[in-house]
């Protein structure tokens, strides 16, 4: 199993010294807005035995604590958190995905990102970093900055930065009022000092700028980009893995993107002709 577990073992252990087990718990129900009555009955225990637990007057099991987690839906990150914070060794390994043991899974990435082509589609992180990405997204890079191009790629900065996607996005407050709305609910449910440092300096309120997306009469809010003299209209959708056991894979999702008009589509569809007619 390659993961630094001496690390992160270390660095859990100082976060224990303020928090424990059932505080922390305490907290993924809060963040949750489950009572312990709630969780009790979702988890098929005793409110009394949540209390106990939180309260520190009783010391879980390591399967008692997937347990409870399992109904709060804690990430496998955070998971591990609980694990050491109660004393137990962490049971979600985090690799990465050119590892051999996750074969199976980049595979799949990489047929489905193929697949969407000539649509673009990308795979992130959950800091929203580039992972992987198909070659109908890389034309849109050809004017982005290279600052922005060096690892880790982040996808909200290279949209609102005006050195990268910026000036292309044609109804900007749109997409950052989108993107405001996606990354304040993740950091309500699943804090992140980096990712919170992100949002507040690319999406904090800005005076005068719209609080939400203008819907009009879209079924979906659009992202509309001005490419080669003419406006594309993308909407997107998130895939994400079933059941996983890997802390990279619970915590990636693929974004795919979709012509929302006839004349976005024969945009990308000509690509296809192009590679058609080209050399076999």
């Amino acid at each position: 199993m390659k993961w630094h577990f001496m690390a992160f073992a270390a660095r859990m252990r100082t976060l224990s010294i303020v928090h424990t087990v059932g505080e922390l718990l305490r907290q993924w129900r809060h963040r949750r807005g489950l009572s312990q009555l709630d969780l009790s009955i979702a988890a098929d225990v005793s409110a009394r035995h949540v209390s106990l637990v939180e309260t520190g007057k009783s010391q879980p099991s390591p399967d008692m604590i997937l347990r409870l987690a399992d109904q709060l839906h804690v990430p496998l990150r955070d998971r591990n958190h609980l694990l050491l914070a109660g004393g137990y060794a962490p049971r979600y390994p985090e690799r990465s995905l050119d590892d051999s043991a996750l074969t199976a899974a980049h595979d799949a990435i990489r047929r489905v990102l193929r697949a969407h082509e000539p649509y673009p589609a990308i795979v992130f992180d959950r800091r929203w970093n580039i992972v992987m990405a198909n070659r109908a997204f890389e034309p849109f890079l050809a004017q982005v900055s290279p600052d922005l191009l060096r690892p880790p790629v982040n996808l909200i900065r290279l949209g609102l930065d005006p050195r990268g996607l910026a000036h292309l996005v044609v109804n900007r407050d749109d997409v950052r009022a989108v993107f405001r709305s996606r990354i304040s609910r993740q950091l309500a449910t699943n804090p992140d000092p980096e990712l919170t440092a992100l949002y507040e300096e690319l999406l904090a309120d800005e005076p005068g700028e719209p609080p939400q997306p203008q819907a009009g009469t879209d079924v979906v809010i659009p992202m509309v980009l001005r490419i080669d003299g003419r406006e594309l209209r993308l909407f997107s959708t998130f895939t994400t893995f079933g059941t996983p056991m890997d802390i990279t894979i619970d915590e990636i999702a693929i974004e795919s993107y979709y012509p929302a008009d006839a004349e976005s589509a024969a945009y990308f569809d000509r690509f296809v002709q192009a590679d058609k007619s080209g050399p076999p």
